[in-house]
């Protein structure tokens, strides 16, 4: 039953990792709603699953992580390019969440990680995509970016740190409200998320050395995360994409709407 339990949790992080619909919500409310072991299912699982997703998104955009590695010295240098200008576009975009992630790490993982903190982000988020639908003039390339812009998506992965808000959802709002079609700016904030995905994944391993469980984890659990969470999310990285060329996101919003007010009412139940 366990191992059950492992590869749903694993299909949830690898479905919602990159859809606009909050991974860290709804891991919480699974295990709230279904009261599954949080010693079994705890720290040391999610950064299995963690892994898990980093793997399938690295491996998705291989080609350009290649790239941009090669590109990285240029860069450095000042050296324009299209690679140079995208590096530099997401170390920008990724200086306020290493800021602000290592002065409010305690706070994120403890007093927001509860279903009520999720009920008002998935809301707030809702709204934040449907104004970017309606908003957003969706004519522009990530490539035409500047550093100023890069900053202020970069300052919307910030706010996704507290559970509920989603990495990508909030970072696709902002991207589309500055322009961007649908497409470039998923494949923009997927790219600009890994390195904040990898520190995370590495913070998390830190702290399960630090402060070990009473019961070691089942290896056998870990892996089951791992792989249904990278296969999961390649699969949904790859369609998600192609869902974007011809599809709105007012469906997740619903989607996320929905989510917030059932979690209400199952609070309210007593």
């Amino acid at each position: 039953m366990e191992l059950v339990a492992a590869a749903l949790l694993g299909v949830i992080q690898g479905l919602t990792e990159f859809l606009p619909v909050s991974s860290s919500g709804h891991l919480i409310l699974a295990r709230a709603v279904t009261g599954w072991d949080s010693g079994r299912f705890g720290l040391a699982f999610d950064v299995a699953c963690h892994a898990g997703t980093l793997l399938s998104v690295s491996w998705f955009f291989r080609a350009e992580v290649v790239s941009l590695t090669v590109a990285a010295p240029r860069a450095l240098l000042g050296h324009q390019g299209r690679w140079e200008h995208l590096g530099r576009l997401i170390v920008v975009g990724t200086m306020p969440v290493g800021l602000v992630g290592l002065g409010f790490s305690d706070l994120v993982s403890g007093p927001l990680r509860s279903p009520g903190v999720v009920v008002v982000t998935m809301a707030v988020g809702a709204v934040g995509l449907s104004l970017a639908e309606w908003r957003g003039a969706r004519t522009r390339e990530a490539a035409t970016l500047g550093y100023g812009e890069a900053l202020l998506i970069g300052l919307a992965q910030v706010a996704a740190l507290v559970p509920g808000v989603s990495r990508s959802g909030a970072t696709l709002t902002v991207a589309m409200l500055l322009g961007l079609t649908r497409e470039s700016a998923a494949r923009f904030v997927f790219l600009l998320g890994l390195p904040a995905v990898t520190a995370a994944a590495a913070n998390e391993v830190v702290e399960v050395v630090q402060a070990p469980a009473d019961a070691p984890v089942p290896v056998a659990l870990l892996l089951m995360g791992l792989a249904v969470s990278a296969l999961v999310g390649y699969v949904t990285v790859k369609y998600f994409l192609r869902y974007l060329v011809g599809h709105t996101l007012h469906g997740f919003a619903v989607y996320r709407l929905v989510v917030s007010v059932a979690t209400l009412l199952w609070l309210g139940r007593d």
